[in-house]
């Protein structure tokens, strides 16, 4: 980004090369990119991510039920996995437990739950999620994960859109760095044979 600062002087400079010129025009369009470009468009993704998380919680709370089963027996051997919801990941502490609960239809249900709380006791009481035909389902996305991912999603995108453009920067300065030597080549060569002679080229 030097060849910024050094604009104005390469614009005035009579040494100055063609490609000086288009570099520091080229590093000039980058760095405005990345402080005005690339910030938008993050925060863009971020919001039509968000936007698209709002609608996806709004679904499943419309689809999503939560309601209280209680515990019949523990489960020796599950064989099916049916997280609890209210566990924060599958990978929890819960207990496998035969549990029944009463679906928002009116129809009841006794099914394998595979992670309740380890202190539960027959006959105790703890909530589950189900969808309107009363099958375990998992449980909404909160707001707050929703709006951690979109933020995630809109620096992910903020970041690989810098990474493009200081790419197509460097891409630039590598081909300019190719014209420059291509022509100092074909100089030297004019040059070459005269070189170190009295009054060459005079």
């Amino acid at each position: 980004m030097r060849a910024v600062v050094g604009l104005r002087r390469w614009r005035h400079n009579p040494l100055r090369r063609k490609t000086d010129l288009v570099e520091a025009w080229v590093a000039l369009g980058a760095l405005l990119l990345m402080l005005l470009a690339v910030p938008a468009i993050g925060w863009i993704s971020g919001a039509l991510t968000d936007d698209a998380f709002r609608r996806t919680i709004h679904a499943q709370h419309e689809d999503r039920h939560r309601t209280q089963a209680m515990m019949i027996r523990p489960a020796k051997a599950p064989t099916r996995v049916a997280s609890d919801p209210e566990a924060p990941t599958q990978r929890d502490s819960g207990k496998p437990v035969i549990a029944k609960w009463t679906a928002p239809d009116g129809s009841r249900h006794t099914r394998l739950v595979h992670s309740a709380p380890q202190t539960l006791r027959a006959g105790d009481t703890f909530p589950v999620w189900t969808d309107g035909g009363g099958h375990l389902a998992k449980r909404p996305t909160d707001l707050a994960t929703a709006r951690t991912h979109a933020v995630l999603a809109g620096l992910g995108v903020a970041a690989g859109v810098a990474g493009l453009v200081e790419a197509v920067r460097r891409l630039v300065v590598w081909r300019l760095h190719q014209v420059r030597y291509a022509r100092l080549d074909l100089a030297w060569a004019q040059a070459g044979p005269d070189w170190g002679r009295t009054g060459a080229g005079s």
